[in-house]
């Protein structure tokens, strides 16, 4: 494997990029050149917002390729193009040969939800101390039960238990919260994405987990009233889906909504007042779970 380092203004990375995937770079990857220096510059803004800048001001572009031969003529093309003018190339050089597959799993380990209930890896052991034990692996699909919002939701899950007898997962993702709710008592458990890679991702999950589940498909497919509904979107969505999800709540059920900052609390709560009162019942890492029961009425 051989890396081409380049050095390229933000008005060329795009251009840069597209010609490297073209001239048969196995990946190509950017990073900010001033990175861990006092012209470092933030790129992502918070979940919601719009980033503050389009890109970085110079970047490391780098780009992967079998061959030396593929690195190095990739290179002289890029060097003779008028696009590639104020970029650099900074060189080639080999990379060590590793096992990509191994380094990749490293990164994830078994994450505890409780004492006894627990995330696990396919390719990890089970932890001693769990009872029950949800298999998940990396995927297209959000949800492998590291992020703050996924654990926040799966502990309100574990501690509401037996959870049910009706539960939707509106916005499914992998499937983790849908797969947590039937493994705490839920008798009947439904899960929906817009997203079909979702649905796919969480019937590939439900099986592997030997976990049935009623309904996995689009929104559409949800069919309430539910005793427990659980969204981990994010505040944009949740605002907006306030009346249906609201609405798909049965008397005396539970509703709760995860991938909501702390900062937007108070802005979901007043979108939900005509429906349901909510309370924020957990925090984790600048994130707030909210709650509410659909016969605790507003004031």
């Amino acid at each position: 494997m051989f890396e081409l380092r380049l050095r390229c203004p933000e008005a060329a990375v795009e251009s840069v990029g597209d010609a490297l995937l073209a001239l048969d770079a196995l990946s190509v990857s950017t990073h900010d050149a001033d990175a861990d220096s006092a012209g470092e510059r933030a790129l992502f803004g918070e979940p919601g917002l719009p980033p503050p800048a389009p890109g970085w001001t110079w970047n490391l572009v780098s780009a992967l390729f079998a061959e030396e031969a593929g690195a190095r003529a990739a290179a002289d093309w890029l060097a003779a193009q008028d696009f590639f003018a104020t970029s650099r190339i900074l060189g080639v050089e080999a990379l060590p040969e590793q096992d990509w597959v191994r380094l990749t799993q490293s990164q994830f380990e078994p994450v505890a939800i409780t004492d006894d209930f627990w995330i696990v890896p396919s390719w990890h052991a089970v932890p001693a101390a769990a009872r029950r034990v949800i298999r998940l692996d990396p995927g297209l699909a959000f949800g492998t039960g590291t992020h703050p919002t996924t654990r926040m939701c799966l502990r309100w899950i574990a501690t509401h238990a037996p959870v049910g007898p009706r539960v939707l997962d509106y916005g499914c993702g992998s499937g983790i919260l849908a797969l947590g709710a039937a493994l705490h008592g839920a008798a009947s458990v439904d899960a929906v994405d817009i997203d079909p890679a979702a649905v796919q991702s969480t019937r590939d999950n439900a099986a592997s987990n030997a976990v049935s589940l009623d309904r996995i498909g689009l929104p559409d497919q949800a069919r309430g009233p539910y005793h427990l509904v659980l969204a981990n979107i994010l505040a944009t969505p949740l605002k907006l889906l306030a009346p249906l999800l609201s609405d798909l709540v049965a008397p005396g059920g539970q509703l709760v909504l995860a991938g909501v900052l702390e900062r937007q609390t108070e802005e979901l709560q007043q979108a939900y007042r005509p429906w349901l009162e909510l309370q924020a019942t957990d925090r984790d890492d600048g994130w707030v779970l909210l709650a509410a029961e659909r016969g605790a009425l507003p004031r």
